[in-house]
């Protein structure tokens, strides 16, 4: 039978896994051009590793020799995936940086294990846009600005003294999303909630993310976490 004018059209195709590593691959390429070495070197280094371990330990054996040859390369092939996920991630994050939002796509998608956090700023500045973000972890307690320094210090006080009003044992820390030279670049972010001196358990960072809820969020307007994976880059003129 065929297909009426009004029939609902067939949504279209996902494309396969090959071909989304392939765009993930070119979108790496293009925004950071030193992505191709580190995937060559990520390749190589396995694959030369296990010609070098095979020609020592099975030099008179050929299939032991084959078997360390493929070794190396399903090594070269799991670390040149395990690059371009990193490369990847900092390419799409270098294209959203600097929006309003941008600190909220990365806790929503990056975060470690052992944090939790909202993509919802808990202070917005209406003039500006400047935000300020939290996160909880068995580093304590972190707070983010997102904007320059100079407007966004002002703000993680006001809030650092709204946390250490009900949690005076705490620990609060401050980390700076902006322009300034001294800033965490967005795909530092989780690195560095990471290398915080772990003094809370599981439990405690329960208790402390309930106790923080009753301090509620900012109710202006702001966009929500940008997708770094669907961020395109403005088109040339």
């Amino acid at each position: 039978m065929a297909r009426t004018q009004n029939s609902p059209a067939k949504p279209a195709k996902e494309p396969g896994r090959l071909k989304q590593m392939y765009q993930v691959f070119q979108m790496t390429r293009r925004y950071d051009s030193t992505a191709i070495y580190w995937m060559v070197l990520a390749v190589i280094v396995p694959v030369a590793l296990g010609v070098v371990l095979g020609l020592i330990f099975a030099q008179d054996n050929i299939l032991g020799l084959v078997l360390w040859i493929v070794a190396g390369l399903l090594g070269g092939v799991l670390l040149f995936l395990v690059v371009l996920g990193r490369r990847a991630e900092k390419a799409a994050y270098s294209q959203i940086e600097g929006q309003p939002g941008a600190v909220g796509a990365v806790l929503k998608s990056s975060l470690r294990r052992g944090w939790t956090a909202s993509e919802m700023p808990v202070a917005v500045s209406p003039k500006t846009q400047d935000a300020v973000y939290r996160a909880v972890g068995n580093g304590g307690v972190v707070l983010i600005g997102e904007g320059p320094k100079s407007r966004t210090q002002k703000m993680l006080e006001e809030e650092r003294r709204r946390v250490t009003r009900i949690l005076p044992n705490v620990a609060v820390t401050f980390l700076h999303v902006g322009p300034d030279e001294d800033a965490v670049p967005l795909h530092r972010i989780p690195v560095k909630l990471a290398r915080l001196k772990r003094n809370l358990n599981k439990a405690e960072v329960n208790a402390v993310s309930t106790r923080l809820s009753s301090l509620g969020r900012n109710s202006l307007p702001i966009p929500k976490g940008v997708d770094p994976m669907k961020a395109r880059a403005p088109r040339p003129r």
